[in-house]
């Protein structure tokens, strides 16, 4: 393979011998080192490659061996550059090319974070783009070790994290501790809130269907009609004397299973005249060009299309992942078309609303809920068809927060108290 390439840039002919004495002719050659290939014998002559060094060599050998040599094919790099040395846009394009990618590749177009679990790339992209390092930098003014220590010293449930080069891209690589997420990410709910207190609230209006109480004090029973936001168990627990006087509390996280009875009011409609588009098939296109700062249109989006749709098509050009170019290419396809009004048969608007409520029954089901009555009912008149009604659901309704700590009452107080009595 390296001789071809190195015949190819040094060039090389193809040629006929024929004549008195072919064979003296290649033994010749073989004497005097000349070296030939590809040998092919086409009746009383053969055919064979030659270099161009060699070539030069032959007079004396076709002298002696009285033989005939007729060039057949000039192949190689020397004879290319001699064929279209007129094409001199060709060549220059052809440096230009080298040189472009040459230049291209002393910078940095492509920064790829991994192992970034707790934030997005773009804000580690921001904090390093604020430490100088941005995609376009050259290779040569980035300082992997200072990168590291960079990222490490700014954020830190970093506990490592690595950073080369390679090819134009920079490769940054960390690790996070993940134990610390979990644990940020659980504090963030009042269920879990490090074991802080918390009361179980009513989410909503309901009548207690049934509650287990697995820890804390239930403030409600069975039967009870709670309203949005009464405490149904508490997480505050008195602590009595043998007088049955409260001289202290605990406070513990109210865990209990509460279903009640809710109502749901339920309401979707449709109007009995829509419209639909009937397309003309008439189209124009506007193609366009855009910069940070310029905006350059090829065509022109007026019409006399009294109805019409818009559709853009755009791409912006990226080098890597992250290095977005200021360039977008795009454009408006415009459809006209005619707007027709029609109506929805009785049958039509009843089975459209009951799939929307049966849907909304489904994901009621797939939520846990219960449907105990069902009370909608489908309704229309000249301009619109609705199903409205009510929904009798047995759901749980209860949802944590976090304890109002009590003071306990002075010793005044309850002298006062005791004196009253």
């Amino acid at each position: 393979m390296l001789i071809a390439v190195l015949q190819y840039i040094s060039g090389y002919l193809r040629i006929r011998v024929e004549g008195y004495s072919p064979e003296r002719f290649i033994n010749l050659c073989s004497y005097h080192g000349i070296y030939l290939w590809n040998l092919k014998p086409c009746g009383h002559a053969y055919e064979m490659n030659i270099s161009v060094r060699g070539f030069r060599e032959l007079k004396p050998v076709i002298r002696k061996t009285r033989t005939k040599v007729v060039i057949m094919e000039r192949a190689g790099f020397p004879f290319f550059l001699h064929k279209y040395r007129k094409r001199k846009l060709f060549f220059g394009g052809i440096f230009f090319c080298i040189i472009f990618v040459y230049v291209m590749s002393l910078f940095v177009w492509n920064i790829h974070i991994d192992g970034n679990l707790s934030r997005t790339d773009e804000t580690m992209l921001e904090f390093l783009e604020s430490e100088g390092i941005y995609h376009g930098m050259l290779k040569s003014k980035v300082d992997c070790d200072q990168i590291v220590r960079d990222i490490r010293k700014e954020y830190d449930n970093v506990i490592w994290a690595s950073a080369y080069v390679t090819g134009t891209r920079l490769m940054i690589r960390v690790k996070e501790n993940t134990d610390r997420v979990m644990e940020e990410t659980e504090d963030s709910g009042l269920d879990r809130a490090n074991g802080q207190p918390a009361d179980i609230i009513a989410e909503k209006d309901g009548i207690i269907l049934e509650i287990i109480t697995r820890e804390g004090v239930p403030m409600v029973h069975e039967g009870d009609s709670v309203q949005k936001g009464d405490i149904l168990v508490s997480g505050t627990v008195e602590i009595l004397n043998d007088a049955k006087e409260v001289i202290g509390y605990q406070y513990h996280q109210a865990d209990a299973d509460i279903t009640a009875q809710t109502v749901y009011s339920y309401e979707d409609s449709l109007p009995i005249t829509y419209e639909i588009k009937k397309w003309t098939g008439n189209k124009k296109y506007v193609c366009w060009i855009e910069t940070d700062q310029h905006l350059f249109k090829l065509g022109t989006g007026k019409n006399e299309f009294a109805h019409k749709t818009y559709t853009t098509l755009e791409k912006r050009f990226c080098i890597g992942e992250h290095f977005w170019l200021p360039v977008t290419l795009g454009m408006d396809v415009i459809e006209e078309y005619q707007p027709l009004n029609k109506k929805h048969q009785e049958k039509e608007y009843q089975e459209k609303l009951s799939a929307d409520f049966q849907k909304f029954c489904l994901n009621l089901e797939k939520k846990g809920v219960q449907i105990l009555e069902n009370n909608v009912k489908i309704y229309s008149d000249t301009a619109r068809a609705s199903a409205r009604g009510t929904l009798t659901l047995a759901e749980t309704i209860g949802s944590k927060h976090l304890t109002a700590k009590k003071e306990l009452p002075s010793s005044d107080a309850k002298d006062t108290q005791q004196e009253g009595n």
